[in-house]
């Protein structure tokens, strides 16, 4: 009987030979070098991990991570997990579809277009049912941060400069070139503000995501053309703004952050150093940040960046016109701006403590060198050869005059006054909140913000009872906190601010709470589930409520 080997001598021949080679020394030493190639990939990973981020943060991804496995894991062997997670999922979801897009009965819902437009008594009545919905009034000053006002008069004038240059647009500069004039005049005066040097400049933007993109996708482009990476990586304090994840998930820019120091508030500046290496482009800090209002240290993070020929950006969208004046205005302050060598660029967002509408901020580079990776060109383009300064091609000539506006009106002066009034009203609550024995201040912060926690009391559950006195806060995790950004409408209410959450946690220590629903609901859940795409679902729900009509 004829074996493989007579009947098929050719491939039996071949497949010997293959089964040679496996076996000989030359591919054996080959396989050892991978085997170790792979062991040390693995293992400078580890380290690295450990060495920027210690043995109790690196112990808490891998919980993450197994968790998050075994979870999903259970979800699909477990009888009926799935669908009774959808079950749930889709039951909260609509909750959240129904608070914030209610389908309240007689309220008239606009699917199409009206077959004849509205007269204008009729538009005019429908646009202030519009301006009343909901529960919550901002100009009673109980809502932190949000609307940045800056007085009455203000408004009007720059609602009148608004409705001046509705029709313009600084993509056509030719067009409008008083648009073209007060866009280049703000980005000056703002960078002469922050202490520029000669050479420097910016642009304006959207608002202080799109500045914190614009760096990032500049140093992104920046760093392949001058440093050749082509992995790159950015380094950011856990504080950091979510901007910052938005910018890497963009940018595919790999997004390490580190630790903050658990007394200061600021970013762990070794942390930092042992975090930088060959792939790194860029490196981050507040002044100050969103979640405490810390101011990092700056000069530290600017020696770490000079030193290995990397970008520092420094976040000052919230600080904007207070950090600034600081000093001017009488208030202890730190280094932040340009006067520190190896700051290479600050966004600032004119919208906020500017007193600009709504859509306005500068992005500004230490050389103009720089600015030029952000631009964007379409040499080829059958349309034209195209080229902008940022992610817009047309933009709203209406917010620049508005914000030119604001600028011009208040001047030097007009913002130091703000500044006294608005972190002195910070100073004031913040010393109100140090006196509640069972709450303590998060850091020191030096500006508008302050965030206070407990060591003994459920802190949503706080943020829920001053939601129902009418207060519309922030609630901050990780650890649980609360925040109250001041503004100019806060300060009349910062003592009976004190006096609400005074009483909340008078209220909370007799009659512990039911953290069934509300805030501490969702925040306990977020925090209980190892696998955060479950989270994602309901912010996509969230978000699609928002368009729900």
């Amino acid at each position: 009987m004829p074996t493989i080997e007579t009947r098929y001598p050719t491939a039996f021949s071949l497949f010997s030979t293959f089964l040679t080679y496996l076996n000989s020394p030359l591919l054996e030493n080959f396989k050892n070098i991978i085997f170790l190639l792979v062991v040390y990939h693995y293992t400078t990973f580890i380290f690295q991990k450990l060495a920027r981020q210690g043995i109790q943060r690196t112990l808490k991804d891998v919980y993450r991570v197994i968790g998050g496995f075994v979870f999903k894991v259970l979800l699909r062997t477990a009888p009926g997990a799935q669908s009774k997670l959808k079950k749930e999922l889709d039951k909260a979801i609509k909750e959240i579809e129904e608070k914030v897009a209610p389908k309240e009965p007689g309220v008239p819902r606009y699917r199409v277009l009206p077959e004849h437009g509205f007269e204008e008594k009729r538009l005019h009545e429908e646009l202030i049912r519009y301006r009343v919905m909901g529960d919550v009034n901002w100009e009673d000053g109980r809502v932190s941060g949000a609307v940045y006002h800056g007085g009455r008069d203000l408004s009007r004038i720059t609602s009148e400069a608004y409705s001046m240059f509705s029709n313009s647009n600084p993509l056509h500069p030719d067009v409008f070139p008083g648009v073209r004039k007060m866009d280049a005049e703000i980005v000056a005066m703002v960078l002469d503000i922050y202490n520029a040097p000669d050479g420097a400049g910016g642009t304006t933007t959207s608002g202080g995501t799109e500045s914190i993109l614009m760096a990032c996708k500049t140093y992104r482009d920046w760093a392949k053309e001058v440093k050749g990476i082509t992995d790159p990586e950015m380094v950011v304090p856990d504080t950091i703004h979510a901007a910052f994840d938005k910018a890497a998930s963009y940018f595919k820019i790999k997004l390490i952050h580190v630790p903050i120091d658990a007394k200061s508030g600021q970013v762990d500046i070794k942390a930092v150093g042992r975090a930088v290496n060959k792939n790194t482009i860029m490196i981050a800090g507040s002044a100050p940040n969103f979640p405490h209002g810390i101011i990092d240290d700056i000069p530290a993070l600017a020696s770490i960046a000079k030193k290995r020929n990397i970008g520092l950006h420094v976040d000052c969208c919230l600080g904007s016109f207070l950090v600034p004046y600081l000093e001017e205005a009488g208030f202890p302050t730190l280094p932040f701006d340009f006067s520190i060598e190896g700051v290479t660029s600050i966004s600032c967002d004119t919208h906020k403590y500017g007193f600009a509408p709504k859509g306005s901020s500068v992005i500004m580079y230490r050389s103009k060198s720089y600015r030029r990776y952000q631009y964007f060109f379409a040499p080829e383009w059958t349309g034209g050869i195209y080229a902008s300064p940022s992610i817009a091609g047309s933009r709203p000539g209406a917010l620049i005059a508005a914000c030119w506006t604001a600028l011009m009106s208040m001047g030097k002066s007009g913002y130091i006054d703000a500044t006294k009034e608005i972190v002195g009203c910070r100073r004031k609550i913040e010393a109100g909140i140090r006196q509640i024995d069972d709450l303590f201040v998060y850091g020191d912060p030096l500006v508008s913000v302050v965030a206070f926690g407990s060591n003994t009391l459920n802190m949503y559950a706080i943020y829920d009872k001053m939601t129902q006195k009418s207060w519309n806060l922030n609630a901050l995790q990780n650890p649980p906190a609360i925040h109250i950004a001041c503004t100019m409408l806060t300060i009349p209410n910062a003592d009976i601010f004190i006096v609400d959450l005074k009483n909340v946690v008078h209220e909370l220590k007799q009659s512990p709470p039911n953290q069934k629903f509300g805030t501490a609901a969702i925040y306990g859940m977020a925090a209980s589930l190892p696998d955060k795409s479950i989270v994602n679902d309901v912010a996509a729900g969230y978000l699609d409520a928002l368009y729900s009509v």
